[in-house]
């Protein structure tokens, strides 16, 4: 029997992975994690017969004892909580926390030389590094789940890493792709919630609109890859089809296509090495008779430029980035900035933070990443304050 955890099990990755393991007879459940969902928790836990249950809220932890009486399923709350479950020993886990703070929990997988299938892309964008050598000091497997990575993952099966010219990853361009650059300062939180293709949660679906989502993934493809900045391409395809590109130095490019459905990328990284049936839709190409790409424009998605910049930039710069996005992304939902607020921000906050994220260019530890985060969340709170 394989010994499985989710970090995040209550949000949609979370559940789609839930739903894999219930579909298989081989997997024991040691630790289910959450935030303020505690009634999804707790049902999953029981079903599960999960060891721990844990919510990030302590405020809700007499709920989730309460929902969980009788099961035999302990009950934990609060973030040093979640690390804990996390560092139970399981052969296989699943990082679905969204935002930073998936970082301590997946690092606790790491230093207990775990598989760690990693959906929480801000674990490598704010300490990438850090993150693959501890990898190797304590043998842990990453594993992408990302739809984006997963593709550049199977693409490379078998191939020299040398040999790679470009990669190329894919974005839907969002709630906003075909607006006209005027009325973007006036998008409202409703339009920026609401997905062409697929529903998400809020925080991804906003994210996306902004490409603010996508300048995260080309980061993370930097960091787990190790390929030059300058061979990453974004692409724009309305269709959500082809999840990325990997160019060779002989011209070929092979493409991963599939349905966008993240039950692919979670059960590709459920089975390796190996592939195994999934419940998921068959692409019918006659059907969709054309596949449509084009360039991003700066100007609509400047996550992507300032992406570049922390990439080049190097050091905690990518700590520095994701946390002011977070902050400015609370306060778009908060009504306290507009939408295009949130880039201006995050770009102050990496002017005035550059000294900062030059310091972790001969190296940092989690400690330094965390410090980092916290100040650029404070200096991005003054900066949306100056704004409300």
């Amino acid at each position: 029997m394989r010994r499985i955890s989710i970090l995040g099990a209550t949000g949609s990755i979370g559940q789609n992975t839930v739903s894999l393991i219930e579909a298989r007879d081989d997997c024991e459940v040691v630790a289910l994690t959450g935030g303020h969902n505690v009634a999804r928790l707790a049902d999953d836990a029981r079903r599960l017969k999960a060891e721990i249950a844990v919510t990030s809220r302590p405020d809700l932890l007499d709920e989730l004892r309460t929902r969980l009486e009788g099961s035999g399923v302990a009950a934990a709350a609060g973030d040093e909580a979640i690390a804990e479950a996390a560092a139970r020993p399981a052969d296989w886990t699943m990082s679905a926390i969204v935002g930073a703070a998936g970082l301590v929990p997946g690092m606790e997988v790491i230093r207990r030389g775990g598989t760690l299938a990693l959906a929480n892309k801000e674990t490598l964008v704010c300490a990438g590094r850090l993150v693959m050598d501890e990898a190797r000091a304590h043998g842990a497997t990453l594993l992408p789940v990302d739809s984006e990575h997963s593709a550049i993952f199977q693409a490379l099966i078998g191939e020299d890493i040398a040999a790679v010219e470009r990669i190329v990853v894919t974005a839907s361009g969002g709630a906003f792709r075909d607006w006209p650059l005027a009325d973007l300062p006036r998008a409202t939180l409703a339009e920026a919630s609401s997905h062409p293709n697929w529903d998400m949660g809020q925080r991804i679906t906003i994210d996306s609109a902004s490409m603010f989502n996508k300048a995260l993934e080309l980061i993370e493809t930097r960091e787990f890859f190790g390929v030059a900045p300058e061979r990453i391409e974004a692409v724009i395809h309305p269709e959500s089809l082809v999840h990325a590109l990997v160019g060779f130095t002989d011209g070929a490019l092979m493409a991963h296509l599939g349905p966008p459905d993240m039950r692919h990328a979670i059960g590709f990284a459920l089975n390796h090495p190996a592939r195994a049936p999934l419940p998921v839709a068959r692409l019918d190409l006659a059907a969709i008779g054309q596949l449509t790409f084009r360039a991003p424009d700066d100007a609509r998605y400047p996550a992507l430029r300032l992406a570049r910049e922390v990439m080049a930039a190097g050091g905690l710069a990518g700590a520095v980035f994701n946390a002011a996005k977070e902050a400015a992304l609370d306060g778009f939902i908060a009504g306290r900035i507009g939408f295009t607020d949130m880039a201006e921000i995050v770009e102050a906050v990496l002017d005035a933070t550059s000294a900062d994220a030059a310091a972790g260019r001969g190296g940092y530890d989690l400690e330094m990443v965390l410090d980092t985060d916290r100040l650029a969340r404070i200096r991005a709170g003054e900066l949306i304050a100056k704004r409300d």
